[in-house]
């Protein structure tokens, strides 16, 4: 999947995520760039739950990245876009172009691992996602996961992206419904600790 998101990064402002089924839904190609008002408000409260050394595991172009740094966080971005690690880069934060299931620095160290943005589909097996974002974070670490209120339980589907100027090959993917975390907090060993929702986007942390 290295070269999937690339061209959502490296400049097309327009891009859709089609399901095998033949439906699809744009990507909010802008907000990952830049940041909306809303936008803002949830990153930064992500961002002012984390008070450790943080990766953020699909850090897509950094805005999230970027807010940790804001607030005194160590950080690291992890994806596998060229594109967007040198965005991230561009904003000042550190990332390395990874697939997030290859070896990465800090494993069993991490304070916090952060999956937003939809990257729980990374795969399309959350459960197997989950386990390896457990193994980076340290014995009491936690897990940042945003969640999708659209759907209920896990929905696993092959996916491509369409962009102004590309269609990608298919890959596996799968959105993941509220009703889902308690499931994967016990596959890493977790509870819910809390949960925050702003703009019907809802973001869960996963604790010891």
């Amino acid at each position: 999947m290295t070269a999937v998101w690339e061209p959502a990064f490296a400049g097309d402002t327009a891009a859709a995520l089609e399901r095998g089924s033949g439906r699809s839904h744009p990507l909010p190609v802008r907000r990952w760039r830049a940041s909306d008002n809303e936008d803002t408000e949830l990153v930064s409260t992500i961002a002012g739950w984390c008070r450790g050394p943080t990766v953020d595991l699909g850090c897509g172009p950094g805005r999230v990245v970027e807010s940790l740094l804001r607030h005194g966080v160590p950080a690291l971005g992890v994806d596998s876009a060229p594109s967007a690690v040198a965005l991230t880069r561009a904003r000042g934060g550190a990332a390395i172009l990874r697939d997030v299931f290859a070896p990465l620095p800090g494993e069993g160290r991490w304070s916090y691992a952060l999956l937003l943005d939809g990257n729980i589909g990374i795969g399309g097996d959350p459960h197997r996602l989950i386990e390896r974002a457990a193994r980076l974070v340290a014995r009491h670490g936690s897990l940042l996961v945003e969640v999708d209120t659209r759907i209920r339980g896990i929905d696993r589907h092959s996916a491509r992206l369409h962009t102004e100027s590309s269609v990608s090959e298919w890959f596996p993917w799968c959105q993941v419904g509220p009703d889902a975390v308690d499931g994967l907090a016990w596959a890493a060993h977790r509870r819910v600790r809390r949960t925050v929702t702003v703009g019907g986007r809802r973001c869960v942390e996963l604790a010891p």
